[in-house]
């Protein structure tokens, strides 16, 4: 599969789980995730099965092979994910780990892709006797590597005897905004709720030009990072619907649009009102329940076949946590999440534009050279972190 097929269907997928998890999950909270990061562990469970439970990834991910997958993660990580802090452009580091159980040891196959494609270095652990000594292991690895922004992606008694492998992986992104608004514009205003009331809270605003298109129904403005000395550029788009409470429509549309770049704003031209609040998001769940309803169920029952994984009969995935915090201020965007799967034994315009964000939108952070979504979420009430 062409990369950029593989890329559009990975944006799909990114697009139809934020659908999925802010109507269902987060519909009364501040939501932040990583569909990247997701992807990624999953693309390792394809790797590692067989039958209709490959066959069910590989839909629910629209790829025609566990091959695609990890062409698609490999160039990735290499690319798109590599650190730019050096050139002067957004701090990165994504890493995968793996921990074995040692009584069941990676097959040779699935090891050198776990190794060589997924650049994750498999560690043999005792889950049967220390199991709560590998949890605090894995959480310290996702802390260290996400600068302690996700202190503890297990949580307590999340893996026991029974555990076998558990994957993880964990992205950090820091960028400065390639025009820093000046904080001391910065003012409080009003932000309208869902529920029709409203809060006051800080507005960064600006008078230069911005990215900034206008479409049925909603705006969209596109805030580039500083960039390095690669051709690599991050974003962050902001989606703000043209109604107080647009939100979930909003999201419905964008889950079907198909291609997502027709949206984004590719000229800057003159705002008038301009205010967008700062917010801080911190966010997690346990993703089985939402990937079930997403219509993936194999890898979580009894009759899944992670057989190309290890030595060992009868595994089946018994859980997927994920955590996210993103921090957008005056500077720029700070931004870290982090995945863990559990394996068990057992069963353009020429006026002035405005975009005032006062009211519930939604958000992304994406390299615009090849596409990859990132981080998605929404904000409905910027006072609150969680």
């Amino acid at each position: 599969m062409d990369l950029r097929d593989s890329i559009a269907n990975q944006t799909s997928f990114a697009l139809r789980l934020a659908n999925h998890v802010g109507a269902r999950i987060a519909a009364d909270s501040n939501l932040a995730f990583s569909p990247l990061s997701l992807h990624v562990v999953l693309g390792l469970i394809a790797a590692g099965s067989k039958g209709p439970t490959r066959d069910q990834i590989l839909s629910i991910l629209g790829s025609a092979s566990p091959d695609d997958l990890s062409s698609l993660s490999s160039q990735t990580v290499s690319v798109v994910l590599a650190d730019a802090s050096g050139g002067g452009g957004p701090r990165i580091v994504f890493s995968n780990g793996v921990w074995v159980d040692a009584s069941a040891s990676l097959k040779p196959s699935f090891k050198q892709i776990v190794t060589e494609t997924y650049k994750a270095e498999a560690k043999a652990v005792d889950f049967q006797s220390k199991a709560d000594e590998v949890a605090k292991e894995v959480n310290s690895w996702v802390n260290n590597m996400t600068s302690g922004l996700i202190k503890e992606l297990l949580p307590s008694g999340s893996i026991d005897h029974n555990t076998r492998l558990v994957f993880g992986n964990a992205l950090y992104f820091k960028g400065a905004w390639d025009k820093k608004f000046d904080a001391t514009e910065t003012t409080d205003s009003e932000f309208h709720l869902l529920n029709g009331s409203s809060v006051q809270v800080p507005f960064m605003t600006s008078k230069e030009k911005q990215f900034l298109s206008a479409h049925d129904g909603f705006k969209v403005l596109g805030l580039p990072y500083k960039k390095g000395i690669d051709e690599r550029q991050f974003s962050m788009y902001l989606f703000l619907p043209d109604t107080q409470d647009g939100l979930w429509s909003l999201s419905e549309k964008l889950r079907d649009i198909g291609s997502l770049d027709r949206y984004l704003p590719g000229n800057k031209v003159a705002v008038g009102k301009f205010k967008i609040p700062r917010f801080k998001v911190s966010y997690g769940f346990e993703a089985s329940d939402v990937l079930k309803g997403f219509g993936l169920d194999l890898p979580f029952s009894v009759n899944c076949d992670l057989t190309e994984m290890v030595d060992a009969q009868n595994l089946y995935v018994s859980s997927i946590f994920h955590k996210s915090f993103i921090e957008v201020n005056e500077e720029g965007t700070e931004a870290a999440a982090a995945s863990a799967v559990v394996v068990k034994f057992g069963s353009c315009l020429s006026i002035p534009l405005d975009f005032v964000a006062d009211h519930p939108f939604m958000f992304l952070i994406r390299e615009d050279l090849t596409g990859v979504v990132m981080f998605i979420g929404h904000v409905l009430n910027p006072q609150l972190v969680g």
